[in-house]
């Protein structure tokens, strides 16, 4: 077995490479974004196709459209979610009087 020796400035540059191709292979291997349409969409949130446009109009989602056809990205309906999540302020209340 041979022994290799690299200078430090050499062993950068491999890890360096190293990581460019990690980053390839993962958007290769990482599969498409599941996509929903507006009536899908709108039956998951329990809402009306019009509280929909209105949340599209105002900006509060993303989406794609081709003609009249309207589709969700999953990561941009979980980060609607997200944007609009509020911690229960009901349990912190009666919280504050207690001690530990």
């Amino acid at each position: 077995m041979e022994a290799v020796i690299l200078s430090k400035e050499d062993y950068k540059a491999i890890q360096t490479d190293l990581q460019e191709i990690k980053k390839h292979v993962k958007k290769i291997t990482v599969p498409n974004e599941a996509f929903i349409d507006n009536k899908q969409f709108t039956k998951l949130m329990g809402i009306s196709f019009r509280t929909a446009q209105t949340w599209r109009d105002e900006g509060k989602i993303g989406f794609s459209q081709e003609g009249k056809k309207i589709y969700y990205r999953l990561s941009d309906i979980e980060k609607f979610l997200d944007d609009h999540h509020k911690q229960p302020f009901a349990i912190s209340k009666k919280l504050d009087g207690l001690r530990f």
